[in-house]
């Protein structure tokens, strides 16, 4: 009984620990300015190693890379991928239309209504994201952060990171930390 459950706690870990699919379908990145220019690191990194092709219009990217989440990260986004503009306006409805309408009354509060979002503040330092460019979902993160800003410490800190990506990204099986 003891080798079952632990059997099966085994299989949960792992099964938490899989690589999010959508992520092996990634072939190219965008990469956003990060402080002490982390990002230009990780381009490095990212390129020497062949992982992802990283492109410089992030129209042709598939996902984007960054160090922070949240409503400044979705304003960018929002701003490098604009929405669709609006459908032309209804015609205005004829006058019976008009009075059944009324006659339902009531007010209409959207989904999203008062909803609030956690503001991050500062850059989380040591945290990446992969975020799916259509999707807007996570499909990778890590921690690691440089032990300081000094170029050689940053790019050993981008070559740890792109080396966990590789792994993730190989299906073998990673070492227990």
């Amino acid at each position: 009984m003891k080798l079952f459950c632990g059997l099966v706690l085994g299989a949960g870990i792992l099964a938490l620990a899989a690589v999010n699919p959508q992520l092996k379908q990634v072939n190219t990145v965008y990469i956003l300015a990060m402080s002490g220019g982390m990002d230009q690191f990780l381009a490095n990194q990212l390129t020497a190693a062949g992982v992802f092709q990283v492109v410089t219009d992030p129209k042709n990217a598939d996902a984007i890379i960054t160090d922070r989440l949240g409503e400044s990260f979705e304003t960018k986004l929002t701003e490098l991928y604009p929405p669709p503009p609006p459908p032309a306006p209804p015609k205005p409805p004829a006058e019976d239309d008009k009075k059944a309408n009324d006659k339902k009354g009531g007010l209409d509060i959207g989904a999203g209504a008062g909803a609030q979002r956690v503001n991050a503040g500062a850059r989380g330092k040591g945290n990446l994201f992969i975020v799916d460019r259509k999707s807007r979902n996570v499909l990778w993160s890590i921690f690691e952060p440089p032990k300081d800003t000094t170029p050689g410490e940053l790019s050993k800190t981008a070559e740890k990171v792109v080396k966990r990506l590789k792994l993730d990204l190989s299906d073998k099986k990673q070492p227990s930390e």
